[in-house]
């Protein structure tokens, strides 16, 4: 009972357990019929989308608890925007980059939020930058790590916009054997600065190109916004990295009826 399950979906909303508590999400993928409509009494907890959004309990649930995923520890917490500090979705790169990652890589993970991907790739002993522009989200990162053991592990913890790293990476001749990055639809730096993804996303990829070192091992661009589909992200990234191989595709919640959250597009090198 340590870990995450979906258990079903369907009207808008996802229904999932995170260790011991069961949460009802929305869902705008989810428009079918739900397969297991008496499992939804089960929920310890139902996140409205509002004005503001809101929680409403049927249980009163702790601050904050452990889940045990993929060989890690998250910790999960009820967030005002419905996030609890896991994107499951993710899971399906973290075997991935295990089995590529080599001890002593060193790999950049941008809009890192809390820290999945970061912590999957130092397991592994890679030299991590791990960059939000949230220092709560950081914070966060840092509080997993710590749960895995992995607070003296090589990972440089950076608050800071996107673009003004990669600029300032690019003048040091500071390069990475990997890149990961899942860019929100729109955000702001540390500083108020303004990302929207449909005008800036080609820089971004630009820079990261510029990044990597002269053998590389991959590049993983994942994004939630809508309108870009597969094909978008490949074609983007295709323009964007040296000649290479690229995979692209939904990220999925897997179970009895597989809900799509999210594309990606994976890039290798030749």
């Amino acid at each position: 009972m340590h870990g995450y399950e979906l258990i079903d979906s369907g009207g808008g909303r996802k229904l999932e357990r995170f260790g011991k508590y069961v949460l009802s999400r929305p869902c705008s993928q989810a428009l079918w019929e739900p397969q297991h409509k008496k499992a939804w009494k089960r929920a310890d907890a139902v996140f409205t989308r509002d004005e503001k959004g809101h929680w409403e309990f049927t249980t009163k649930l702790p601050e904050s608890w452990v889940v045990d995923i993929d060989g890690m520890k998250m910790r999960v917490q009820l967030t005002d925007f419905g996030h609890v500090g896991l994107f499951a979705e993710q899971r399906m790169f973290w075997k991935r980059m295990r089995e590529i990652i080599r001890p002593g890589q060193r790999v950049l993970n941008l809009f890192a939020y809390s820290g999945g991907s970061t912590l999957c790739c130092a397991q592994k002993g890679a030299s991590l930058c791990h960059l939000d522009a949230s220092k709560g989200m950081v914070d966060w990162a840092r509080q997993n790590a710590a749960l895995n053991g992995l607070e003296k592990a090589p990972i440089r913890w950076i608050v800071e916009d996107a673009m003004k790293f990669l600029q300032r990476e690019q003048r040091r001749g500071s390069f990475y054997d990997a890149i990961i990055l899942d860019p929100p639809s729109f955000g702001r730096g540390s500083k108020g600065e303004v990302f929207k993804i449909e005008r800036d996303i080609q820089k971004l990829l630009g820079l990261c190109r510029d990044c990597l070192s002269s053998a590389p091992s991959f590049v993983l661009f994942s994004c939630h916004t809508p309108g870009f589909t597969p094909l978008t992200v490949s074609h983007l990234l295709e323009d964007a990295m040296p000649k290479g191989e690229i995979e692209f595709g939904e990220m999925c919640l897997e179970a009895e009826r597989v809900v799509p959250s999210g594309v990606y597009a994976f890039w290798r090198p030749l």
